[in-house]
């Protein structure tokens, strides 16, 4: 009996250890795969650190040292920056972005949903041929489409006004959100349509009522991304806009870098600063349903 409890006692003991030396392992790997995620995190978040940080410095100081951190913070670099080398301060620039932005981003949500809504659940003849052509576009190089769009927009007059920025979203172009919306439609069960037809609901009724509350993080995806590539849109501006007034942001910072005197880099890297934070800040206000949507595809069933 006493060999028994003796028995019992070293089994005991040695699964003690191998709980501590599992423990200990886990904890090793815990803290090398934590130490790897914050260093490559650092790595990754460096170049915007660095923006920030030379921000406050003078210009002589940003190139002297690889270090984000300012001798002294200097900010008069925002107040200088936000008045350009020409007649017309960041204010007139960042109203023009959004004189851009707002439509833009409400009319490629509306066609998007419609198009996609279209493809996911209609019957139209040929429908798998034209899905395969819009979603074809996304392998077309946008440079192949610049010459003869310039040369349309020229006969319609639309140079240098906004209507080239935003016509197009209204049509339901925008071949990647048309995809992203049709996976999720895909994803949504039939029944709540059907439910919503015994209940008396038409087509029109039965989209805006039952399915988009539920696309809401996929259309909150979208608005998100066509926000960010607008304001970060410079191509398009400068081929079809050519009155200083009308420019946006992305353009105001190049041309706040004067090819006849020495580039002030801290004032540019200032107003980089600024045009980044409306971007982020609605990125985190929505960051919940960003997530939702990039990493769903809809209902389960």
């Amino acid at each position: 009996m006493s060999e028994n409890i003796v028995i019992d006692k070293e089994i005991v003991e040695l699964n003690q250890k191998r709980l501590k030396k599992m423990k200990m392992k886990n904890n090793i790997n815990s803290a090398v795969r934590y130490s790897v995620l914050i260093i490559v995190g650092f790595i990754m978040l460096y170049p915007l650190l660095w923006m920030i940080g030379s921000s406050f410095k003078t210009n002589a100081e940003i190139f002297s040292s690889v270090g984000f951190i300012p001798k002294s913070f200097n900010f008069d670099n925002y107040a200088k920056g936000w008045e350009t080398s020409t007649e017309y301060s960041f204010t007139t620039y960042f109203i023009n972005s959004f004189k851009i932005l707002v439509p833009k981003v409400f009319f490629t949500i509306i066609s998007t949903v419609i198009t996609a809504y279209a493809f996911a659940r209609f019957k139209i003849p040929g429908k798998k041929i034209f899905f395969g052509i819009l979603i074809g576009t996304l392998l077309l190089p946008e440079i192949v489409v610049r010459i003869p769009q310039y040369l349309i927009y020229k006969q319609f007059g639309w140079l240098d006004t906004y209507l080239p920025l935003i016509v197009p979203s209204a049509f339901g172009v925008d071949a990647f959100f048309v995809f992203m919306l049709v996976q999720f439609f895909r994803g949504i069960p039939k029944d709540l349509e059907e439910a919503a037809e015994i209940d008396g609901c038409n087509t029109f009724q039965t989209l805006i009522y039952v399915l988009v509350p539920v696309l809401k993080p996929a259309i909150i995806s979208v608005a998100l991304f066509q926000f960010m590539w607008t304001m970060n849109d410079f191509m398009s501006p400068l081929i079809y806009l050519s009155s200083v007034e009308k420019y946006p942001v992305s353009i105001a910072l190049k041309i706040s870098m004067d090819a006849s005197a020495a580039v002030e880099w801290n004032k540019i890297l200032a107003m980089s600063v600024i045009v980044l934070l409306p971007s982020l800040i609605i990125f985190f206000l929505a960051q919940k349903y960003f997530v939702d949507g990039v990493s769903s595809s809809g209902l389960k069933e």
